[in-house]
C-alpha cells in the first residue's frame, strides 16, 4: 500500500491503461518511461508520488483477437497484461499501481459513474448509423476515413453499423468544455495538441455512443443488460479505479479521498480527444473534479518511416533493452526527441548517442578524475569548500543555476531541453580538466590549485548525476556511490530523506576528505550488433 504523508504536497499521474490486443510496442514503453521520469522527479522534489499505470481489456477488439488465438478473452488479457508488467519491471519503472480493468473492483466503481451519470440525464437511447473501426473501437466521421471508408489510423476497412445504443449526451457540455479550455489553458498541452482539440469541439460536439449490442466482452449496461458498456466509457475510469487502497471498499468516494484530482494524464496523440473531450465531460456530468493536466506527445517512427508489422519494422522494446539496458533506452528516447514532437529511432544514431553522453563525456570524465585523485588526492575528495570556490569559476559559474533550470524543464516535461543543459555542464567540465591539466600543476608542486581543479570537476560529474537521476537511475547511482555516498536512486524509501532537491541540486555540496570508491567504467561502450531490433 502506497502511505499517504499528510505534510507532504501530492502528485498523481497516469499513463494510458494499455489496450491488450498485443504485446506492448516501443509506443507504450515510451509513454511509461516518461511517467516514471516524471514520478522519480517529484519524489526528489519531496512529494508524495502515485504513478498509475496498467491494462485496458475490454471490447470488440479483445473479443476477436483472442477468439482468433484459440483463446478465452480472459486468457488473452492475463497472457498480454503480464508481458506490461513485465516490461516495465525491465524498465526499471517503479509503479505504484497496475489497474486492469477486468478486475471485480472496477466494475462496481464503473457501473456507480453510469448510475450517476443516467441520474443526470446524460444517457439515452438512440440509433447509431455508421462506419465502424474495430481497431480504435470507434464509430468514424466521413470527413476522417480514407478512401474505400478505411480508417485513416489503422488503414483497414470499417464496418457499416446501424443499431440501437445508448448515447452520452456529449452535446451538452460543448459550452463547458469551450470554457475550460479558456479559463485552463494549460490543462491541455503542448500547445499544439490543444490546438487539434479547439478546432475538433468548435465543429461541434455530437452524442456518443456508449454500449454496443452483440458483445459479450465487457460490462452489461447496468439498467439493460442486453447492451455492454462501450470500452473507453470503462477504460476512462480505470484511472478512478486504481486510486482505491486493497482494502476499500470499491466505491466513488473511496476512490477519489486521496490522489484525486489527477495531477497529469500522460497519452499519446492519437487518444487525444477521448482524454480531452469525452472524459472532463463525462466527469462534467457526474460532478466529479476534472484532472489538472493531460499531456499528448507524438509517435514514434523507425529509420523515419513509420512502424507497421506489414513493413516488418517494429521495434521490439524486450529485445532493446535486454541488448542495451534500461538506461541506454531511457536516455535515448527522452534525450533525442523532443517531447510532444514526433520523434526517429535509428539504432546506429542511438548507439553514437549513448556512446559519445553516457560512456565518453560523462562515464570518462568520472573515471580518469577519479584515478588523479587517486594518484594526487589519497583517494579522498579534496578539502575544498564548495560555497568559498568563486563565484566565476567557470564549472560554478554554470552549476550554481542549472538545478533550477533543470527543474523547470523538468516540470514543463522538456527532457531532451533538460538533458542538453546538464550535459553541457559536463562538457565544460572535460574542457576544464584539459585545460587546467591538474597533472602538470602537480608536477609544479600546485597541490592547492590541482585539489580545486578536481574537486570542481568531481562536484559537476555529481550535479550531473543527481539531475539525470530521473532517467538513468542506475548510472547516477554507481556515479555517486564512486564518490563516496551510499545510496540508491531506485530506493524510493530514502529518496526524500537521503537525496533531497534543495541540497543536491545546489553546486558545491560534495563532502571534502570523503572516501571515494573504486574507479570503474559507470556505462560499457555501445557496440552495433550484426543484426538491429
Amino acid at each position: 500500500m502506497i502511505s499517504i504523508d499528510t505534510n507532504k504536497e501530492k502528485f498523481a499521474l497516469t499513463t494510458p491503461l494499455y489496450y491488450v490486443n498485443d504485446l506492448p510496442h516501443i509506443g507504450s514503453a515510451y509513454t511509461t518511461i516518461a511517467a516514471d521520469v516524471i514520478a522519480r522527479f517529484q519524489r526528489l522534489q519531496g512529494k508524495s508520488v502515485l504513478l498509475i499505470t496498467g491494462t485496458d481489456e475490454h471490447g470488440q477488439k479483445i473479443q476477436r483477437t483472442a477468439e482468433a488465438l484459440g483463446r478465452s478473452p480472459q486468457a488473452h488479457c492475463d497472457e498480454v497484461s503480464a508481458g506490461f508488467s513485465q516490461l516495465w519491471q525491465q524498465l526499471n519503472v517503479q509503479c505504484d499501481r497496475f489497474i486492469r480493468t477486468t478486475d471485480p473492483r472496477h466494475a462496481a466503481i464503473v457501473k456507480e459513474f453510469f448510475q450517476r451519470v443516467w441520474e443526470r440525464g446524460d444517457i439515452y437511447l438512440g440509433q447509431q448509423k455508421g462506419w465502424y473501426c474495430v481497431s480504435c473501437e470507434e464509430f468514424k466521421e466521413e470527413r476522417d476515413l480514407l478512401e474505400g471508408h478505411r480508417c485513416s489510423i489503422h488503414q483497414r476497412e470499417t464496418e457499416w453499423r446501424d443499431e440501437q445504443n445508448y448515447f452520452f449526451r456529449l452535446s451538452n457540455y460543448q459550452t463547458k468544455l469551450e470554457e475550460l479550455y479558456q479559463q485552463q489553458p494549460d490543462f491541455i498541452q503542448p500547445e499544439i495538441r490543444r490546438n487539434e482539440v479547439l478546432s475538433f469541439v468548435s465543429q461541434g460536439l455530437k452524442d456518443f455512443s456508449i454500449s454496443r449490442v452483440n458483445l459479450d466482452w465487457g460490462f452489461p449496461v447496468p439498467n439493460d443488460p442486453g447492451h455492454t458498456l462501450y470500452v473507453w466509457f470503462d477504460a476512462l475510469l480505470g484511472y478512478v479505479t486504481a486510486l482505491l487502497d486493497p482494502d476499500n471498499e470499491p466505491t466513488l468516494e473511496n476512490a477519489l479521498a486521496h490522489w484525486w484530482p489527477i495531477n497529469l494524464h500522460l497519452i499519446g496523440k492519437d487518444i487525444l480527444r477521448f482524454h480531452a473531450v469525452y472524459w472532463p465531460a463525462m466527469l462534467m456530468s457526474a460532478e466529479v473534479p476534472l484532472p489538472r493536466r493531460l499531456f499528448g506527445h507524438g509517435f514514434l517512427t523507425k529509420d523515419g518511416q513509420k512502424m507497421g508489422k506489414s513493413l516488418g519494422n517494429t521495434i521490439d522494446p524486450v529485445a532493446l533493452v535486454n541488448r542495451y539496458g534500461s538506461d541506454a533506452v531511457r536516455y535515448y528516447f527522452l534525450k533525442e526527441i523532443e517531447f510532444g514532437r514526433d520523434g526517429d529511432f535509428n539504432e546506429t544514431r542511438f548507439i553514437n548517442i549513448l556512446n559519445a553522453d553516457l560512456a565518453n563525456d560523462l562515464g570518462n570524465l568520472l573515471n580518469r578524475t577519479l584515478k588523479m585523485v587517486y594518484k594526487y588526492c589519497d583517494g579522498k575528495v579534496p578539502a575544498v569548500v564548495g560555497a568559498e570556490v568563486a563565484a566565476d569559476h567557470p564549472l560554478k559559474a554554470i552549476g550554481v543555476t542549472l538545478g533550477d533550470r533543470t527543474s523547470q524543464s523538468y516540470q514543463a516535461l522538456a527532457f531532451s531541453e533538460a538533458c542538453e543543459a546538464i550535459l553541457a555542464l559536463v562538457r565544460m567540465g572535460n574542457k576544464f580538466i584539459d585545460e587546467q591539466a591538474p597533472w602538470s600543476l602537480y608536477k609544479r608542486g600546485e597541490q592547492q590549485a590541482v585539489e580545486q581543479v578536481l574537486y570542481s570537476v568531481l562536484e559537476s560529474v555529481r550535479l550531473a548525476a543527481y539531475l539525470l537521476s530521473p532517467i538513468i537511475p542506475n548510472v547516477s547511482g554507481a556515479i555517486y556511490q564512486q564518490l563516496g555516498f551510499a545510496v540508491d536512486f531506485n530506493d524510493r524509501s530514502l529518496i526524500d530523506v537521503s537525496l533531497p532537491f534543495v541540497t543536491h541540486a545546489t553546486w558545491g555540496i560534495l563532502p571534502g576528505n570523503q572516501s571515494l570508491g573504486d574507479a570503474k567504467p559507470v556505462f560499457q561502450r555501445l557496440e552495433a550488433p550484426e543484426a538491429v531490433i
